[in-house]
């Protein structure tokens, strides 16, 4: 009897609900593994992907989605030792899982925080409520892998957004691992999708998109690089969330900042009637 040789895993893309290799059939070492290397065209299929997911998650109940959020917090504590054999921290997994636990809780108060009536002089309602901005590219930061990214898509999602994530290109295991998560969670297909490799190859495309609503520039470590992603979004003036301190502490309360950045607000007049 021959040795049994181990099934070597490839790492892929995850675009659309599916785990695609890079459209130019590029990959890179990193982590002594090989991992897909994103391509622009790659980064165009993410936000085609993105856009078809917004009708159906927006129009979601916001209790659907914190279901479904939950549902990554329990799939996640199930393959906590996985990551851990990734290098992630135990600790770190356990902070993740609370993340995605937080930000579910928070899927049907957030529109009574942020929303409600207005006081006004007349006869009229006046109420305000919050609305997701549509598809949102992010840069997640370098480190650490997978409670930043937790951090970065969790308060993008929870609101209605579909998000396009170039994962840190240093440690992008921990995102395609994410992806395995997401991917059997009843998460829909589009509303994350996770690009791996060059940063400075993928942002460009997602930042000049005009399909693409916000850019969330946390991980850009590059003040010129983010510089440039500024000038290119400004074309559909996209929100934009400016890169975070490298001394930002990923394990502190979020609050709800992230959230809300990500957010419209639609204000209805009606008259009250006699």
């Amino acid at each position: 009897m021959s040795e049994r040789v181990a099934v070597r895993k490839t790492y892929k893309l995850f675009i659309g609900g599916k785990f695609p290799r890079s459209e130019s059939g590029r990959s890179y070492l990193v982590q002594s593994t090989n991992v897909s290397l994103a391509s622009r065209k790659d980064a165009r299929d993410a936000v085609v992907a993105a856009r078809a997911a917004v009708k159906g998650w927006a129009g979601a109940t916001a209790y659907n989605r914190g279901q479904i959020l939950y549902r990554v917090a329990e799939m996640l504590e199930g393959r906590r030792e996985q990551f851990v054999a990734l290098g992630v921290p135990g600790d770190e997994v356990d902070a993740a899982v609370d993340r995605w636990v937080w930000y579910a809780g928070w899927a049907d108060k957030l529109p009574q925080v942020y929303g409600g009536a207005n006081p006004v002089a007349g006869p009229y309602f006046n109420l305000s409520a919050p609305e997701p901005t549509g598809v949102v590219a992010v840069v997640a930061p370098e480190a650490p892998a997978l409670l930043g990214l937790v951090g970065v898509i969790a308060p993008a999602i929870v609101t209605g957004n579909t998000v396009v994530v170039a994962a840190s290109p240093t440690q992008p295991l921990a995102a395609v691992t994410l992806a395995e998560v997401l991917a059997t969670s009843d998460l829909p297909g589009g509303v994350v999708n996770i690009l791996t490799g060059r940063i400075a190859e993928t942002a460009p495309t997602l930042a000049a998109h005009l399909d693409v609503n916000a850019l969330d520039l946390t991980g850009v470590a590059d003040a010129e690089l983010a510089a440039e992603l500024e000038v290119r979004a400004a074309e559909n003036l996209k929100r934009v969330l400016r890169p975070a301190p490298a001394d930002h502490d990923w394990t502190a309360d979020p609050g709800l900042t992230r959230m809300t950045r990500l957010l419209e607000t639609k204000t209805v007049w009606h008259p009250k009637g006699v």
